[in-house]
C-alpha cells in the first residue's frame, strides 16, 4: 500500500532536513582552522616589519633605527622602548612614511616582542587585508582566529601573531612564546621570593641576654628564655651588631 500524500510530504521534509544537516557539518568540517607549525627561525624577512625581527639584539635594533633609546634592563632582564617615526623629525620618512609607532621588548638582550602601529595610509587598511597580506609575506597558513572585537590572532610553533585596529589604523604584533613563558616564570619566582622575604622579616628574631645568642625565624630555643633575659631584633644583622651570635641549635 502506497503512503498517503500527507505521509509522502512528511518523508520528503525529513529527507530534506537530513540533507541540510549533512551539508552544515560538511561545511563546518572544511572550515576548521589549520594549525600553524611555522617556527621563528623559518620566517622570511618581511618588508612590512621595517627591518625588525625577533631575536635581534638591542645593538642591531639601534643600528636599524638610530633614534632608539634604551633604559637599563629591569630586575627580570627586560627592556621596553618605543619609537615614533610618525612624529619624530629625525626618522627616515622614506622608510617609515606609513608607520606611526613601534614598540619593542627585549629579554636578555634579544627582541621578544615587536608591535607596529601603522598610519591610515598603509597599503593594507582593514584587518582582513592585513591578515591576507602578512600571511603571504611571512609564508603563513590560514590559521587565523577571531581576537577580541575585530582582531585576528594566530599561534604558531614558537610565536604568536596579532592583527588589530588602533585609532582606525592597522597594527601588528609578533611575540616570542618561549620568551614570554620565561618572563612569566621569572615574575612568579620574584613574587614568591618577595613574599618569603616579607614573611621572614615579619617574624621577630629572639635572643637571650644571658647567653648572648639569637634564634632566627624557624628556630626556637629548646628551653623557653626567661622574660628578663628575652630580647628581640628585626634582623640577624641587627642582632649580630649588638654582639649576639647564632645559637648552635640553629646552625
Amino acid at each position: 500500500m502506497l503512503p498517503s500524500a500527507k505521509n509522502r510530504t512528511r518523508l520528503f521534509l525529513a529527507a530534506l532536513i537530513l540533507i541540510l544537516v549533512n551539508c552544515v557539518f560538511s561545511v563546518s568540517g572544511s572550515a576548521q582552522v589549520v594549525p600553524c607549525k611555522v617556527t621563528l627561525s623559518s620566517l622570511p624577512a618581511a618588508p612590512e616589519l621595517k627591518g625588525f625581527h625577533l631575536g635581534m639584539t638591542t645593538e642591531q635594533a639601534k643600528s636599524n633605527v638610530p633614534q632608539i633609546v634604551y633604559a637599563p634592563a629591569d630586575a627580570l632582564g627586560s627592556i621596553k622602548t618605543t619609537v615614533n617615526p610618525g612624529f619624530d623629525p629625525r626618522a627616515d620618512k622614506s622608510r617609515f612614511q606609513d608607520v606611526r609607532s613601534i614598540s619593542l621588548e627585549f629579554l636578555d638582550d634579544r627582541l621578544v616582542s615587536l608591535w607596529i602601529g601603522y598610519e591610515s595610509n598603509f597599503k593594507w587598511t582593514s584587518v582582513a587585508d592585513f591578515v591576507s597580506g602578512i600571511s603571504q609575506s611571512l609564508a603563513l597558513p590560514s590559521g587565523w582566529t577571531e581576537w577580541k572585537v575585530r582582531g585576528r590572532q594566530m599561534r604558531c610553533a614558537d610565536f604568536e601573531l596579532t592583527v588589530s585596529t588602533v585609532a582606525q589604523s592597522p597594527s601588528f604584533r609578533i611575540l616570542d612564546i618561549g620568551a614570554e613563558e620565561i618572563l612569566a616564570a621569572r615574575r612568579t619566582a620574584a613574587a614568591e621570593a618577595a613574599e618569603a622575604e616579607e614573611a621572614s622579616d615579619s617574624e621577630e628574631i629572639v635572643a637571650d641576654r644571658k647567653t648572648k645568642t639569637y634564634y632566627p625565624a624557624g628556630c626556637r630555643p629548646a628551653i623557653s628564655i626567661a622574660e628578663a633575659n628575652r630580647i628581640t631584633f628585626k634582623t640577624t644583622a641587627e642582632a649580630e651588631k649588638a654582639g649576639y651570635t647564632l645559637s648552635r641549635a640553629c646552625s
